[in-house]
């Protein structure tokens, strides 16, 4: 039998009302349709409310709370410059060390022979397998796949803050790298070179930094849009080891010394970390479980009210 108890509280938001509508308790819900004439019960309520009952279980399992800044803009605009300035400083100075101070004796000689030694044991499928290595990082790559990344946060939270998120790790690297480049002048190590050497200084590496926060980026927002479970830790543990895979692939092939896929890697890794801290806080645990629970307590009676529903057909 059919009675307005049994629909109290399922109100489908994106439902069309047609004809008469049964009372929603909410303020800007659409109301439930009127319930068929008898007889007619079997062909309506099985389709839609097991698909209500479906979108509400999807719905509940796949939102993603808007993330916590640590300030307001003007704040968050402040700590980010503050630390973009920082990690150029620290490169500079890194950087003129090893161009003035160190670019003699065993230190440098140590850095060099890294190179010349990987020049020698070169071989052709190692240098396809480390062409393809370093194109992962290179400028073209690097553009297609955060487009990607950035259109597929936009459509899948529908906000555009993880979208902003990623944007600010490429561009704030960018911009540090060529920041540090511009005062830096390191020449390339002197070995063949199986690449065209950029304009840019040899340190940092920039396809080091690029990999660093490209890869590493889309780790975190897979762990922050999926959550941390297995799947998503071993999808992430991978990510984080192009970088690595980058920065041997530049080596073999002669672009820079250890010391500078070493820059760029503190570089991308010091640039995810604040940019990720800083946009992509999480609520302290209690508060979040606290939010939480009474969320799931509604989406348990949902999916029992509508399982109860589809009995009373059934019965009628």
């Amino acid at each position: 039998m059919w009675s307005s108890g049994l629909f109290a509280g399922y109100k489908p938001a994106g439902l069309p009302a047609a004809g008469p509508c049964l009372p929603a308790r909410e303020p800007g819900t659409r109301c439930w349709p009127a319930p068929p004439a008898r007889g007619t019960e079997g062909t309506w309520v099985p389709v839609q409310i097991q698909a209500l009952a479906r979108h509400d279980r999807a719905v509940a399992a796949h939102v993603v709370a808007p993330p916590q800044s640590v300030a307001g803009w003007k704040g968050i605009t402040a700590r980010l410059a503050a630390g973009a300035v920082a990690a150029w400083g620290v490169l500079v100075l890194i950087g003129l060390a090893l161009v003035h101070v160190l670019n003699a004796g065993s230190f440098h000689a140590a850095d060099l022979s890294v190179d010349t030694w990987l020049a020698r044991h070169r071989t052709g499928p190692l240098n396809v397998i480390t062409y393809i290595g370093t194109t992962m990082a290179q400028t073209t790559t690097a553009v297609g796949v955060t487009v990607v990344v950035v259109l597929f946060l936009r459509w899948r939270l529908g906000r555009w803050h993880e979208s902003g998120v990623f944007l600010t790790l490429m561009a704030g690297e960018l911009l540090i790298f060529l920041g540090v480049t511009a005062t830096v002048h390191r020449p390339r190590p002197p070995v063949a070179r199986l690449d065209v050497a950029p304009e840019t200084s040899s340190f940092p590496s920039g396809h080091t930094a690029a990999a660093m926060v490209l890869y590493g980026g889309i780790a975190i927002m897979i762990l922050w849009v999926y959550g941390s479970r297995p799947a998503t830790r071993v999808i992430a543990g991978v990510l984080f080891c192009v970088p690595v895979i980058v920065a041997l692939c530049r080596l073999y092939r002669g672009m820079h010394y250890p010391t500078d896929v070493l820059g760029g890697a503190l570089l991308g890794s010091f640039w995810l970390y604040l940019v990720s801290t800083t946009l992509l806080r999480h609520e302290a645990a209690p508060a979040r479980a606290a939010r939480r629970r009474p969320a799931r307590g509604r989406t348990a009676r949902r999916g029992r009210g509508a399982r109860g529903v589809l009995a009373g057909a059934r019965r009628s």
